[in-house]
């Protein structure tokens, strides 16, 4: 099967380099806004065929948007004017949904969308690991179909999503992996405002966040949560609160809306 690529970004490249490893699929034309993008990604994998437009791609089986969401109807608009024969068009948003793909679906492209659950911030440890990895997949039925053989594949796992839920589905993935990142940056701040050494604070915050992860995953998160809002010290979560409301707002009000919620998760088993 010969799969093109649009947008050769971080997505893009991991699925180039799992393309090109498989012997069942061919990397096609590759295209980016800019040309030296594509012709850096397909020097850099060897496979695929720098493009400098959409309507300089050559005809594939299946067409992979893998651009920010904000363009997705944008590429699909130029696809469709580019005068492709009709094909098989999918996105790789976690957010949007496959009718987001309608000016293709309207000239008679199969279409579907296609979401690794995955972190994408290095290709090539990307590709490298995508073995197990979850993939959330809607669409028209023959597109996933394809797309359903294709992540078998590649060693991954696909299941069928609720096209009209994608929107709190991705949050989730949000609150699992984009926020926990981001509240390690906050505790690395607060170590330093605390004077806790950079090298012991980036060792503290790497043996939590590994400890917690192994409990959640072993015994779910109500039985896994640790501290003073599983313990219901209300004195210390005030206290503390405070304490962080006057080094940073932002984070003192999250301090305060995490409590409450930790503590309805300890006592009911529903953080929400």
């Amino acid at each position: 099967m010969r799969i093109n690529i649009i947008g050769a970004g971080k997505v893009g490249q991991t699925l180039m380099r799992l393309i090109a490893g498989h012997d069942g699929y061919d990397v096609g034309s590759v295209s980016a806004r800019r040309f030296e993008t594509s012709a850096d990604a397909v020097n850099v994998i060897g496979a695929g065929k720098a493009a400098a437009s959409v309507s300089d791609m050559e005809a594939a089986d299946l067409w992979f948007l893998t651009v920010p969401d904000d363009m997705i109807s944008t590429v699909a608009e130029a696809l469709s004017d580019a005068g492709a024969a009709p094909s098989m068009a999918v996105h790789c948003s976690g957010f949007s949904s496959s009718s987001v793909l309608a000016p293709l679906a309207e000239k008679g492209w199969r279409t579907a969308s296609f979401h690794p659950v995955k972190s994408f911030a290095d290709p090539e440890v990307a590709a490298g690991s995508f073995i197990g990895t979850h993939c959330a997949i809607e669409g028209e039925e023959e597109a996933v179909a394809t797309l359903w053989t294709f992540c078998e594949a590649l060693g991954a796992i696909p299941f069928h999503v609720d096209p009209t839920k994608k929107a709190l589905y991705h949050a989730a993935a949000v609150f699992s992996n984009n926020f926990s990142t981001l509240l390690q940056g906050i505790a690395l701040e607060a170590y330093a405002a605390s004077g806790v050494p950079h090298d012991i604070a980036e060792a503290l915050c790497r043996t939590l966040l590994e400890g917690a992860a192994v409990n959640v995953a072993r015994l779910g998160p109500q039985a896994a949560l640790t501290g003073p809002a599983a313990r219901g010290d209300h004195a210390v979560l005030a206290a503390q609160g405070a304490e962080v409301a006057a080094w940073s707002k932002d984070a003192g009000e999250l301090y305060e809306v995490a409590s409450r919620m930790a503590l309805r998760l300890k006592s009911d088993g529903r953080a929400s």
